[in-house]
């Protein structure tokens, strides 16, 4: 059904070349797009990420891009003959053991499924990422010199393995092509120590070298690389198919060191300070809202200024820490805002304010990587939120 052809690896959003003609896709095309740029592996263990209706094989024209995946959403998919709904918040939160109409969640998945579209939720996978949900914001602030307020843990893996020497290069190529190795800005990143190995093949094997139940040396290679934890099941893959033993002697460890570009929230700079009420009364204008809450005014420039979308009630004292003048986020209870210590103004712009911009951020990804594919952006207001 496609008119042209495109390219869907992991690098498919560096091709140059975007001057094919799409007529359909499957749901696993678009979603494996996402899933390049914001792991699963990366989402909360508490949350429910990924395809939550229909099948990864179903074909696609169009494509809805929404904050929540609410009914009055599916209608629109329906109006707009949109076969996948791609949403931030998932609607399927914890287990649902009837579908009936007696809930919002039910409703809206019923309907998907009696429409035959696919729901796809993203959330956390996409917190975490630098470029993800609070992008949006930090662009508009302008904010330079972007860190991470708390970086993600767990998310780097070593692998150490054994491998003779002859067929080390060969090896080291299929785990770099897997992406092994990369370190930040430097790429195809090992190390290797000279040793010899030992071993006893047992009756019924059969060994790429020695003789079976005799005891066997040979000269072999300790092989270490680094790489980013959603590659485990593709680094192990590619090591097996390379590796020319029987039985390849591998272990994978979980690193304590943190990626730079991976975490909650993020912190910079602002071009120039600014006073509080100036800054105060440019968030209200950028985000659009009537009011929002906040800590008490410390008579000081803001100048360093962090921003976690969602609940960050958990990252007060993280972006403190880091120097923050000021906190954006939402969800905060009376007592947090005493956290803020006379050091900080903490601001509670509301949960839909703070992630407003992850739609548009959803579909500027999307069209990058398939801008003559028909990506459509919901018009439905998903605020649950109202004021007086």
């Amino acid at each position: 059904n496609l008119k042209g052809k495109q390219c869907f690896s992991p690098n498919c959003h560096k091709n140059k070349s975007r001057t094919f003609i799409f007529g359909t896709m499957t749901v696993r095309e678009i979603t494996s797009c996402l899933e390049t740029w914001a792991p699963l592996a990366y989402a909360e263990d508490f949350d429910n990420v990924g395809l939550l209706v229909g099948s990864h094989a179903q074909k696609v024209k169009k494509v809805l891009i929404a904050h929540d995946a609410l009914e009055e959403v599916i209608d629109e998919a329906i109006a707009e003959k949109c076969e996948l709904v791609v949403c931030f918040h998932p609607i399927i939160f914890k287990g649902l053991k009837k579908l009936t109409d007696s809930s919002y969640v039910s409703r809206a998945v019923t309907k998907a499924i009696k429409h035959d579209i696919a729901i796809y939720a993203i959330h956390t996978a996409l917190d975490v990422q630098h470029d993800g949900v609070n992008a949006g914001l930090a662009n508009a602030l302008e904010l330079r010199d972007r860190t991470v307020i708390q970086p993600a843990k767990g998310t780097i893996q070593k692998l150490n393995t054994y491998v003779p020497n002859p067929q080390l290069e060969s090896v080291q190529k299929a785990l770099f092509a897997a992406g092994a190795g990369a370190m930040g800005h430097y790429d195809e990143c090992s190390f290797t120590v000279v040793g010899e190995g030992g071993f006893k093949p047992l009756e019924g094997s059969k060994p790429f070298v020695g003789t079976s139940g005799s005891r066997h040396t040979a000269a072999e290679i300790q092989l270490q690389m680094i790489f980013p934890k959603h590659l485990h099941s593709k680094v192990i893959v590619a090591l097996l198919d390379a590796h020319p033993y029987e039985t390849v002697a591998y272990e994978i460890t979980t690193l304590e060191n943190s990626r730079s570009d991976l975490g909650m929230g993020c912190i910079g700079a602002l071009p120039k300070g600014m006073q509080e009420p100036d800054f105060l009364k440019k968030l209200k204008d950028i985000l659009g809202t009537p009011f929002f809450r906040h800590s008490a005014l410390l008579g000081k420039d803001i100048k360093r200024v962090a921003i976690l979308g969602g609940s960050g009630s958990f990252a007060i004292e993280s972006a403190m820490a880091q120097g923050a003048d000021a906190y954006i986020t939402a969800d905060l209870k009376y007592h947090d805002f005493f956290r803020a210590e006379e050091s900080c103004l903490l601001v509670d712009v509301g949960h839909y304010e703070s992630e407003q911009f992850t739609k548009i951020t959803i579909m500027k990804h999307l069209n990058e990587n398939f801008p003559n594919f028909a990506f459509i952006s919901s018009k439905t207001d998903t605020n649950p939120v109202h004021y007086f």
